[in-house]
């Protein structure tokens, strides 16, 4: 039996992906219960070192950790399947590139660093794999089919969307102010 090119090209992703999405479900999962006991620090905010000051603010609201939780099992479920693995990908990228900051700013252990920058690459790489898959969704929501509009036609949608912008956002100001 031989492989061809795109046989090796598969394996290597099927094995990549499946490392990043037991990433996820471990991550995830470890959401739940990793920041329990997470406010129970006895030091005032400027006492904290950054990564304390995450943990406490993380722990503060276990629903929050748990959502971000969910997300990566969530991700790591769509990656794990090939007709799926693009939106995955996506939303883990998200979730990576928020950790990855935080990693960062708050000065978290540089082994959780690595780690999320590893999963970020291996997570482009899967990308860069399905990139026809990619450009094609992009240009199925970006270039559907341009109907010629008359530039009145044009004008007065454009009005009409100005008009409403100033509404909502007059609505918006009485909302969030009173």
């Amino acid at each position: 039996m031989t492989f061809d090119r795109k046989d090796k090209i598969e394996i290597c992703e099927n094995a990549i992906t499946w490392i990043i999405v037991f990433a996820m479900l471990v991550y995830g999962v470890g959401k739940i219960v990793q920041f329990q006991g997470a406010t129970e620090i006895n030091k005032t905010v400027s006492q904290m070192t950054g990564m304390e000051l995450m943990w406490a603010f993380y722990g503060y609201s276990r629903p929050f950790a748990i959502t971000i939780g969910v997300f990566e099992i969530i991700g790591g479920v769509l990656i794990f399947f090939k007709r799926t693995r693009v939106i995955g990908c996506l939303v883990i990228s998200t979730l990576l590139v928020n950790i990855i900051f935080q990693d960062i700013y708050f000065e978290v252990h540089k082994e959780a660093l690595k780690a999320a920058v590893l999963y970020q690459i291996l997570t482009g790489i899967v990308i860069w794999l399905n990139r026809d898959k990619l450009v094609s969704c992009i240009r199925t929501l970006t270039f559907s089919k341009k109907i010629q509009q008359s530039k009145m036609k044009l004008f007065i949608k454009l009005s009409i969307t100005f008009i409403l912008f100033i509404v909502f956002r007059i609505v918006e100001y009485y909302i969030t102010m009173q």
